[in-house]
């Protein structure tokens, strides 16, 4: 577990993490038991952007300060999600069939659909957490909905399969995600999805229930646009439930 840990850490992560896969092939071997922990994971992530909330807050306005960690954040994590929401909403906007979307998707260039889908995206989750009231609140918002995100890419990748014949990271870890995974991981996260809803218990029941829909929607249309999942798939999955929970907790205020 120990290495899964380290090995989760690395995937989602800038972090230089000892102990975690080192070659491609133990790669493979580890990321079944460390899907498990991407939730956990995911809440850690968001609990160092809430520190870093916090310290910024205390020389800036809160409104600020929550850029300031957004962007800390994204260094963090290497800005793993959001380089995936700009490459498939460039896929979405300009591909007129699966394979298109796939070309364009794998091209590093960002095109205006990416720019507006990350720039919509970034400017939610921040407005979310401005309205969130303060530094305390947006800590438990930071650290719920990181944890909701994670869980959403599991969740993905459990019931959308790879696209056929593709290579690249979706199509390496995708086969790894099932069924009996997601539920260990929704297990190992049951902690903090308690502290969301201590927090708040509509907010969480409105993220869970648009989580749920928004899972159902992304299959058909994954399968319809893509012919199946892939890594930018999963990973901008993950950002739109990050985004999710945060405006359902912002609605609650």
């Amino acid at each position: 577990m120990m290495r899964a840990a380290a090995t989760a850490i690395q995937f989602l992560t800038r972090l230089p993490v000892p102990g975690g896969a080192v070659t491609p092939e133990a790669f493979l071997q580890e990321i079944g038991r460390a899907l498990r922990l991407f939730p956990l994971v995911g809440a850690g992530i968001g609990a160092l952007t809430a520190l870093a909330l916090w310290l910024v807050d205390l020389v800036l306005p809160f409104a600020l300060a929550v850029l300031v960690a957004l962007a800390i954040e994204a260094r963090l994590t290497g800005a793993l999600h959001e380089d995936a929401l700009a490459d498939l909403c460039d896929g979405a906007g300009g591909g007129r069939s699966p394979e298109d979307a796939l070309r364009i998707m794998k091209d590093s260039r960002v095109g205006a659909f990416g720019v507006l889908g990350l720039g919509f995206g970034v400017a939610l989750r921040a407005g979310g957490l401005m309205a969130s009231g303060g530094a305390a609140q947006a800590a438990v918002v930071l650290i719920v909905a990181g944890c909701l995100g994670r869980l959403l890419m599991v969740a993905v990748m459990a019931v959308v399969p790879p696209v056929p014949g593709r290579e690249g990271l979706g199509a390496a870890v995708g086969p790894s995600a099932n069924a009996k995974g997601l539920g260990v991981a929704a297990l190992l996260a049951a902690p903090v999805l308690l502290l969301g809803i201590l927090s708040d218990a509509r907010a969480m029941a409105v993220a869970g229930g648009a989580g749920v829909l928004f899972l159902f929607w992304y299959r058909g249309w994954l399968r319809r646009h893509l012919g199946g999942s892939t890594g930018d798939a999963v990973g901008a999955a993950g950002y739109v439930g990050i985004v999710m929970a945060t405006l359902a907790f912002a609605m609650e205020r």
